[in-house]
């Protein structure tokens, strides 16, 4: 080989080499930390760097992205003397790579140690319940604490997050049976809210059952008043309408008397006082004019017909008296009709006296 060769080749590969320790290529969002002669220079942004081969060295390669960082569960004491278990998440950014580099020796470490003393600190104030119901406030009080310990380590806190909260375990049975508890007095107080509920609806469908069949029956009778009132005043007109007498009356009064005794409760049956005038009455009006003694206008305007009669040899009304033989029929039939009537509700009120039914007391005679 020649011997020019080797000298140009030892030189390339010097050359090579002096370029290679020069040239730095940081990527994006890597900080990398320059000493020279072992003291900081500077720190290389991302993209082409160039340092001084041999004297310029890289002391640290930073990720200044935001890291998540978990630590392990920690015991911690609460106000009520129960311990424990906590873990917690941090979001944290390095914002100096030279301080992060530089005034700490390891900052995850530190982070997690001040972690760890702020959350016994803020536990300690506080009972059991109130470290189960109060994360918000445990990570407010927690991130300011960090963020103001690890601003000049050139580290900002983001967010810090209580990841479990784990207590012993009779502390979880007691919290379980207290939770079912709970659950079954809101199933009790919910049961008992239907049941009124329902007593209640029902309460007010009876009642508005009622009040609309009180407001019917009370319709009905009011027409049904009506109606009567109606036939009434029908049968009072007419009855004036056609000038009925007292005969008249007394006839219908003795038609009556039969449907008095036609109830199957009765125990005895009053006979009115008026039977012996009505009776009287009818009897005057359909009976001979011989006994009754009519009038001598009636006897003078009676006179042209004393003879007549007709084919069953019964005598024939005048034309003043204004009845005719079937009115007599029926007269006669009617007295008849109201005499069984008496003799018939006699004979059941003296079989009621003789025989009175269970839980009625004994009725006196006519």
């Amino acid at each position: 080989m020649d011997p020019v060769v080797i000298p140009i080749l030892v030189a390339a590969i010097v050359v090579v080499f002096l370029v290679a320790a020069t040239v730095r290529i940081v990527p994006q969002a890597r900080r990398y930390n320059i000493e020279r002669f072992g003291r900081y220079r500077r720190t290389l942004q991302p993209g082409l760097n160039f340092v001084l081969p041999v004297a310029d060295r890289v002391n640290t390669k930073l990720d200044v992205r935001e890291q998540v960082y978990s630590s392990d569960p920690k015991p911690v004491i609460t106000e009520d003397n129960l311990v424990v278990n906590i873990d917690t998440v941090l979001y944290y950014q390095i914002t100096d790579p030279r301080a992060a580099a530089y005034e700490v020796a390891d900052y995850l470490q530190a982070i997690d140690q001040l972690t760890v003393t702020t959350l016994r600190n803020v536990i300690g104030s506080m009972d059991l319940e109130g470290t189960l119901t109060s994360r918000e406030e445990i990570n407010a009080r927690l991130r300011a604490v960090l963020d103001d310990a690890t601003g000049k380590w050139g580290i900002r806190v983001n967010r810090v997050e209580i990841k479990a909260i784990d207590p012993p375990n009779t502390i979880k049975e007691a919290m379980e049976k207290q939770m079912r508890a709970e659950r079954d007095k809101r199933a009790a107080i919910l049961h008992a809210e239907g049941e009124r509920q329902a007593k209640i609806l029902t309460a007010e469908g009876t009642k508005q059952k009622d009040i609309l069949e009180a407001q019917g029956t009370q319709q009905a009778m009011i027409l049904r008043a009506d109606g009567e009132a109606k036939a009434v005043e029908l049968v009072f007109q007419a009855v004036h309408r056609n000038n009925a007498d007292s005969k008249i009356l007394a006839y219908k009064y003795l038609e009556t008397l039969p449907h008095l005794a036609r109830s199957e409760n009765n125990t005895f049956w009053v006979i009115p006082g008026e039977l012996t005038e009505a009776v009287r009455a009818v009897t005057s009006a359909f009976g001979d004019k011989s006994s009754t003694g009519l009038p001598p206008s009636a006897e003078r305007e009676e006179a042209p017909a004393t003879d007549a009669s007709d084919e069953d040899g019964a005598p024939e009304l005048e034309a003043g008296s204004g009845l005719s033989l079937d009115a007599l029929a029926a007269a006669d039939a009617a007295a008849k009709q109201a005499a069984a009537a008496v003799s018939d509700a006699k004979a059941e009120a003296q079989a009621a006296e003789a025989a009175p039914p269970p839980g009625r007391g004994q009725t006196s005679g006519d």
